[in-house]
């Protein structure tokens, strides 16, 4: 049987983990990183955006701690925020989209238990993309779709090609 440590709100914020860990009702959270092909895919795909932003009126940041409930903090891989650039550190207000990229130990009802506290927090699109397996999941508050060719949020503003995180 595991033993938990809980460890409360004002200690998670205020130390430094590495890497970065989420925080769900006092427990940390590892978060599976490290390999190449997550680590080579989160750095394109942010590039990518970050590529964007002025086009586009974004703000691209990877691994920023948010808090998702009063005692739920995530650290998605990459989140997008729209219009002016937050002030605060960690981010209370839903960003437009987080995005998580699966490490080769991520389990599948992990992963939906995330994309589920993204959802409900108000984060309008959620990708959740496989280096390994080359595929891509959309998932917003009216469902989920496998992304075929593009990865797209709704309504329409960012929209990226599948094969171009892959070459």
């Amino acid at each position: 049987m595991r033993t938990r440590t809980l460890v409360s709100v004002e200690e998670y914020l205020s130390t430094v983990y590495e890497p970065d860990c989420d925080y769900v009702d006092g427990e940390l959270i590892d978060r599976n990183v490290g390999e190449k092909g997550h680590s080579k895919l989160q750095m394109v795909l942010a590039a990518a955006l970050f590529n964007q932003r002025s086009a586009l009126g974004i703000h691209v940041f990877p691994e920023l701690r948010m808090r998702v409930a009063g005692r739920r903090f995530r650290v998605p891989d990459i989140c997008v925020v729209v219009g002016e650039e937050p002030a605060e550190e960690v981010l209370t207000s839903p960003p437009f989209l987080c995005i998580e990229i699966l490490s080769p130990e991520d389990r599948a009802s992990r992963v939906q238990v995330k994309v589920a506290d993204y959802l409900a927090f108000g984060v309008p699109n959620v990708w959740v993309i496989d280096p390994w397996e080359r595929s891509a999941v959309i998932y917003t508050a009216s469902g989920m779709r496998q992304a075929h060719e593009f990865l797209e949020t709704e309504p329409a503003k960012l929209k990226v090609r599948l094969a171009d995180l892959f070459e």
